[in-house]
């Protein structure tokens, strides 16, 4: 039997078993009934990770998180008037650069990758131009671990009369997201990450009325998400072929979820792993690249500590079965990343405080 690898990378996730199992299920056909009512299902358990009144409605699309978020930029960014990106991380800038590629109109306002998203500046760039009704941020910027300000953001949302496209896609099913509260317009997410699913699905939570808003031309096939939303709504086909065993994991761990008392536990659940992992490196001497309060529950990035190369650390640390992330960019030479997803157990735990004090030369 192999050993058990604990993944700390901001997905994929360390599954659990009962999620690994089902992905070894019997064969179906995407086009058979069975298959639509596991979609139909998937499609209201996704609905019900937050409660809210706001008439939100999930479509299923085969992709990484990336897909998804193309295909809510895609299908509700429109072609006649500027959409307002705010970027202070490579997803930002990678949402950025979706529109480009689309054709689209837009103004960016960024911020450094170690600060906060800069909301006088927004404000500013929505008072020159009352047309842009629309804004695109990330929620949680992997890049450094920030939460980004939503909150604020959505009140000058709400008083330039905008909606927000969010990328939800490593922050959805942990972290707050208040969709009564903030004028969300959509928020595309994944299976593998705070949901504990298997890679190869990913979705979009839409506001119904703003998928009806629709009336130009998306400039995509597969990445429409009005046809997705208006046969999985029908009946529960897709127009493509989905990830079939990887939806029977996705459905496996959305029960897991359920079960174990959904959004706030799982919240609970990983600011505890995250406090637990950050008080052994501070023991080491190791500090954050943000201050605590900036910080996702998710994910934290490290600064290396003085004589260390992320290949140096990150191999000491997978030959005993864990895997950390490296930085991106520019942050690449100086930082290390912990996420705090997946079936992350006590002995696990114990033993990454071992693995970290021997790595970085610590007594275990």
């Amino acid at each position: 039997m192999s050993r058990r690898q604990i993944l700390l990378n901001p997905g994929p996730v360390t599954m659990t078993d009962r999620v690994r199992s089902a992905l070894a299920r019997e064969d179906w056909c995407h086009r058979e009934p069975e298959f639509a009512q596991l979609t139909k299902r998937i499609l209201e358990s996704l609905e019900a990770v937050y409660p809210s009144e706001a008439p939100m409605r999930a479509v299923l699309l085969t992709g990484s998180g990336t897909a998804a978020v193309e295909s809510m930029l895609a299908t509700l960014t429109p072609r006649e008037s500027r959409t307002l990106v705010a970027a202070n991380g490579v997803y930002g800038e990678r949402m950025a650069a979706m529109l480009r590629a689309h054709g689209r109109d837009i103004v960016v306002v960024s911020s450094p990758w170690e600060q906060g998203l800069d909301l006088p500046a927004i404000e500013a760039a929505l008072s020159e131009d009352w047309g842009i009704k629309t804004v695109v941020t990330v929620h949680h910027e992997t890049t450094t671990g920030r939460l980004n300000d939503v909150a604020g953001l959505a009140e000058i949302c709400r008083r330039r009369d905008c909606r927000i496209l969010l990328d939800g896609v490593s922050s959805f099913g942990a972290e707050v997201m208040d969709f009564d509260g903030w004028p969300i317009g959509a928020v595309a997410a994944t299976a593998n990450k705070c949901l504990h699913g298997s890679p190869g699905l990913s979705f979009v939570l839409v506001r119904e009325d703003v998928l009806e808003s629709v009336d130009w031309d998306v400039g995509s096939v597969y990445l429409d998400l009005r046809r997705y939303h208006e046969i999985q709504r029908r009946d529960g086909f897709s127009p493509f072929t989905q990830a079939v065993h990887v939806a029977f994991a996705l459905e496996e761990a959305l029960r897991e979820f359920q079960e174990g008392g959904g959004q706030p536990a799982r919240l609970a659940r990983y600011r505890t792993v995250a406090a637990r992992v950050q008080s052994t490196l501070e023991d080491l001497g190791v500090r954050t690249l943000l201050p605590d309060s900036d910080g996702s529950a998710v994910l934290r990035s490290y600064l290396l500590p003085e004589g260390f190369d992320y290949e140096e650390l990150h191999d000491r640390l997978k030959a005993q079965d864990f895997v950390i992330y490296a930085g991106q960019g520019r942050l690449r030479s100086g930082v290390f990343r912990v996420a705090h997803m997946g079936d992350l157990r006590e002995d696990d735990l114990e033993a990454l405080d071992a693995a970290f004090r021997e790595a970085l030369g610590g007594e275990p």
